[in-house]
């Protein structure tokens, strides 16, 4: 039963914690940092007492092995992301392993497949975030124990695919559980009175956001500079360097702009449209996206799939349509401010932003994809800059960058205020829900992988077995 007066990760026991602490340890870190704040120490503990440390086989599930390596291995990702694991014995992290190799096993069993082009995605943000904290690739290589980059890139890559076959595996699980008015009622029934959660202070926040123009003699500017590289290219030049030089995407700018796709890949139209056209061997002329102009150079054609290097380059705002955004976002706050239109009706008529005009400006919760966002869990940028605006009033206008790195001017409001307070069914029905319905698929995992583990050749060795398991590994 809940103790605690807050609804945190606490909720959820030890052992369901480790099953989403590292479910986001190999795509990112803010999520395995979040749960585990309150961890202080970077040392793991170790395996049962007399227990001599020699690297090889430890277990194997269906089939995949676990190495005690892999153990260690687990250990420096968590600490080069910022992650403490004083809390967590190599007993338990083992037990994490095996339940992600149950995943991939059972994944591949049932012909979940995840694409080439999705994994060097995740690998590249992922390399791009190690060199940024650890320094150089070198030192990212070093720190991981590994021979050279090629080695460190092939064993991230296979750590990528069996982490997104336990994703894809996990949400089979749980797509098709549903959870009924009566069994939330049932579940929140569960909490004596004076254990009831509290839920932070929680506020919804609106935004007008208004984008500088990009002038056709600044498109033009990019436009003649990769046709330069192109011909640079086709003159002698490295693709592959010329992308790792000014290529300004940063999720393939260390692989020379490499990017493996096919048509289902998760590319703008354009992008794709570009690459099938262009044989192989041969680069693109420089075409447009959302993002800024490409030129796309084709290395290998294999039927349907695609190896291809591309070089991203956005054309600069420039000063005078910075003001002209500045100018038009100031007319729009006087308006607003002098009551001439509401501040969603301007949302609506002006803003340039596509995910939030319509709904008059509201930002949604990425987590929660409801429009409330608690204080204590908002993204640090937008408390900044709305924890000092009273009840209707409007920001000044804010120069900012949008997703993809683009300035912009934005104006916000707080639009509504909820005070910290005790659970109240009525009124927090939605998201008791959602804590019902996650106990309810965490429930459902864990009869499946009672179920699997009794369906698979599962073997631990040594003295692991002593290990006390919160699933029947050692059978």
């Amino acid at each position: 039963m809940m103790r605690s007066k807050k609804i945190n990760m606490k909720f959820i026991s030890s052992r369901l914690a480790l099953l989403f602490i590292f479910a986001f340890m190999a795509i990112g870190t803010a999520g395995a940092q979040e749960i585990i704040q309150e961890v202080k120490s970077d040392s793991v503990k170790p395996v049962p007492q007399g227990r001599v440390k020699v690297d090889g086989v430890i277990a194997v599930v269906g089939d995949y092995v676990v190495l005690d390596s892999d153990i260690d291995l687990m250990y420096r990702e968590l600490q080069a992301q910022g992650v403490s694991t004083k809390d967590f014995t190599r007993c338990e992290l083992l037990g994490k392993l095996m339940e992600d190799k149950l995943y991939a096993h059972q994944a591949v069993q049932d012909s979940i497949i995840v694409t080439d082009a999705d994994i060097n995605e995740t690998m590249d943000r992922q390399i791009d975030y190690f060199v940024e904290n650890l320094g150089s690739q070198e030192k990212m290589v070093a720190y991981f124990k590994k021979k050279d980059m090629e080695t460190f890139r092939s064993d991230l890559y296979e750590m990528i695919k069996n982490q997104k076959l336990t994703e894809q595996m996990q949400k089979k699980i749980i797509d098709e559980v549903e959870i009924t008015p009566e069994e939330v009622r049932i579940f929140f029934a569960k909490f004596p009175k004076d254990e009831l959660p509290t839920f932070g202070a929680e506020m919804e926040v609106a935004q007008i956001v208004i984008k500088p123009h990009v002038s056709q003699a600044e498109k033009q500017i990019v436009i003649d500079r990769l046709k330069e590289i192109k011909k640079e290219v086709q003159d002698g030049a490295s693709f592959y360097s010329k992308a790792v030089l000014y290529s300004e995407d940063p999720g393939s700018r260390s692989s020379g702009g490499y990017i493996k796709m096919n048509r289902k890949s998760p590319l703008v139209k354009e992008f794709k449209e570009a690459a099938f056209s262009t044989e192989e061997g041969q680069i693109s002329e420089p075409f447009e996206t959302e993002y800024g102009f490409h030129i796309i150079y084709v290395e290998k054609i294999r039927g349907q799939e695609l190896d291809v290097r591309h070089i991203l380059i956005s054309p600069k705002v420039t000063a005078e349509a910075l003001q002209q955004a500045k100018d038009k976002i100031d007319n729009i706050r006087r308006r607003v401010v002098a009551k001439e239109i509401t501040f969603e009706e301007a949302a609506k008529a002006e803003s340039e932003d596509k995910e939030t005009r319509n709904s008059g400006g509201l930002l949604i919760n990425p987590k929660t994809l409801g429009n409330r966002f608690e204080l204590t869990k908002m993204p640090p940028e937008i408390y900044s800059q709305v924890s000092d605006l009273k009840d209707n009033e409007v920001s000044e206008p804010i120069l900012d960058k949008d997703q993809k790195g683009a300035q912009i001017y934005k104006l916000l409001l707080v639009t509504d205020r909820y005070d910290e307070h005790v659970a109240d069914y009525a009124k927090d029905y939605t998201k008791i829900k959602e804590l019902a319905l996650k106990e309810k698929q965490i429930r459902e995992i864990a009869k499946w992988s009672e179920e699997k583990i009794k369906d698979t050749y599962i073997k631990v060795n040594g003295e692991y077995r002593e290990c006390k398991f919160a699933n029947n590994w050692v059978k």
